[in-house]
């Protein structure tokens, strides 16, 4: 493990902050899967640390991407970071409140030159208030991969609509020439903050056809825990995601779906690729902490769903990886981690001030070997109708029935995810495990109370030890 300061120059670390849209942790090879291919963030997991247990807080709308991103770049709740805390409300769902600091508005006032790239999908006032430049601004949720609205840096931080542009180039390519170009064209005596957001993979999965070409949908198997339907309501069984494959889910379609998924993937593995071998052109990869992570995750057919409006893995678990100066090689971290906990962890290894009002916590601890966790469980939410905690083995999954929608379902789910990583076999109804489900739903209570959870008042277990 190096110092933090760059091995070249004595100053910071630089940071290229990468987060993905829609990439479940699962979907990697350094995960253990054999049929995606992602050489290059499977080479920066091996030079650096991949904390595989990584969660995103949630959401209280079916567009998780913008709140999980405010939680990314604020190290804070979805009820505290945010304005309001309407289930469905747009605005809950893109502003992040004013007096929040942010993790580039953290490094900015640090001495760090903070630039951005590609999709910011929450309010632009606090984009304005994070970043000293920028190139191919995306403030919207998705587009077509080759129809893509941007916009140029706006020193008055207004981006008015009528000031965007189309980009034809595919989504992933064109921001990462716009990264590439910035570290190549970088002079200044200050370290920098470079955050890359791609689109990717995102639908419309439509991956360039050399890489399309690499999946073959008889050759991509079926995952574990596929299902025709999912067994009981949700709570956002009707949202857009949920239509994109027909239903009851066929086997060959949900193929073609997967197949799309990889492509995409592994295009934006290699795009990644383009960024890490500028800044060996550049002379600076030693010096720079690379950050890879998303928004969330995805279904993708698993149980049934094909959203990410649930709390189960595929949809809540994503990649963590750490490559850079003070961060150890080939290190796999099974210690539980929320998405709120990014934020402080970097800070942690930059040697930044971390905002008071942070609520996640910093895994340099596990870094650097002095513990195995510093958390007992993470937590997550969907809007008013699930929650679940986990302690990295046993799972338990709240869902509730909404009343001001009329979806969801009085219903628990206690799963054990050593031996059923697929979230197959329901142990609620086995007595064995009750003194596990007793502990989980005090440790989701409690998390609730913690954070501010908008159930807060609404019972964990439906008896009376709940």
């Amino acid at each position: 493990m190096s110092n933090v300061e760059s091995v070249h120059t004595g100053r910071k670390p630089n940071v290229v902050f990468i987060i993905a849209d829609d990439h479940r942790e699962e979907s990697l090879g350094a995960s253990g899967n054999a049929i995606v291919r992602t050489p290059v963030l499977d080479g920066l997991a091996a030079e650096g640390t991949a904390f595989s247990n990584t969660h995103i807080f949630g959401g209280l709308t079916g567009a998780v991407c913008a709140p999980s991103r405010a939680c990314v770049n604020s190290g804070k709740s979805i009820f505290n970071a945010m304005i309001g805390k309407d289930v469905m409300s747009w605005e809950h769902a893109i502003t992040i409140r004013s007096d929040v600091k942010l993790m580039p508005q953290a490094m900015r006032e640090a001495g760090y030159r903070t630039h951005a790239v590609g999709k910011w999908h929450n309010d632009k006032p606090s984009f304005a208030r994070s970043f000293d430049g920028g190139d191919k601004l995306f403030f919207h949720g998705m587009s077509d991969h080759t129809e893509v609205p941007v916009q140029d840096f706006d020193p008055t931080g207004q981006y008015p609509p009528e000031r965007e542009y189309m980009e034809h180039t595919f989504s992933t390519e064109l921001f990462t020439n716009a990264a590439v170009d910035f570290i190549a064209q970088y002079e200044e005596k200050e370290p920098f903050y470079l955050y890359v957001a791609y689109t990717a993979p995102h639908d419309p999965r439509t991956a360039p056809e050399a890489y399309r070409s690499m999946y073959k949908e008889e050759d991509i198997p079926l995952p574990a825990n596929f299902m025709e339907q999912h067994p009981f309501d949700t709570g956002d069984m009707t949202v857009r995601d949920e239509g994109l494959a027909g239903l009851p889910r066929e086997a060959g379609e949900i193929r073609r779906h997967i197949a799309d998924y990889y492509a995409m993937i592994t295009h934006l593995d290699a795009e990644i690729g383009r960024v890490v071998e500028a800044l060996k052109v550049k002379g600076i990869y030693d010096d720079t902490i690379i950050v890879y992570t998303a928004d969330h995750g995805l279904s993708v057919g698993q149980h049934g769903l094909m959203g990410k409006q649930n709390v189960y893995e595929h949809s809540v678990r994503i990649p963590f990886i750490l490559r850079g100066p003070s961060v150890p090689a080939g290190g796999r971290q099974a210690a539980p981690v929320s998405n709120i906990d990014i934020f402080p962890t970097l800070a942690s290894l930059c040697q930044i001030p971390l905002p008071n009002e942070v609520e996640g916590v910093s895994m340099l601890p596990v870094l650097k070997g002095e513990t195995d966790r510093v958390r007992h469980v993470v937590c997550s939410a969907y809007r008013d109708v699930q929650r679940m905690a986990t302690d990295g083995r046993w799972k338990l999954i709240r869902t509730y029935y909404s009343p001001a929608t009329k979806t969801g379902v009085d219903r628990i789910q206690l799963f054990d995810l050593q031996n059923d990583s697929w979230e197959t076999a329901d142990l609620f109804d086995d007595p064995q495990h009750h003194e596990v489900l007793l502990q989980l739903a005090g440790e989701l209570k409690k998390w609730m109370h913690e954070y501010s959870d908008i159930l807060i008042e609404t019972p964990v277990l439906p008896t009376s030890e709940g």
